[in-house]
């Protein structure tokens, strides 16, 4: 069953920032991992997050795409069968965690 999958706005816009290659590699971990995406344990793709430096992103699930230095966060509207993507960005440090939480919080997600 696919999920849906919906964006926080900032998350359109960091999906308009990537250029053409590496948008098109995000889409398509997206579409793979709209098909499952519920955490490993669950026998998903998604790798749950929690709380680690300083971030709590307990619930929220992430994406690692290795080649590409990108990380895509996201969480899962189980009730609505929703997969809301909240920030796609480099892998090079944990800013994107940060980032993630900041939106969590404005958008009441957390």
């Amino acid at each position: 069953m696919n999920w849906k999958v919906t964006y926080l706005p900032e998350a359109e816009k960091d999906l308009e920032n990537l250029d053409g290659s590496q948008r098109i590699l995000v889409r398509k971990a997206i579409k793979k991992v709209q098909q499952n995406p519920l955490p490993t344990d669950e026998n998903g793709y998604g790798k749950p997050l929690g709380n680690q430096s300083g971030t709590n992103l307990s619930g929220f699930l992430k994406i690692k795409l290795k080649a590409a230095g990108l990380r895509i966060v996201y969480k899962l509207i189980r009730t609505e069968t929703n997969m809301l993507i909240v920030v796609i960005g480099a892998r090079a440090d944990d800013e994107v965690y940060d980032i993630a939480q900041k939106r969590a919080r404005k958008h009441s997600i957390i």
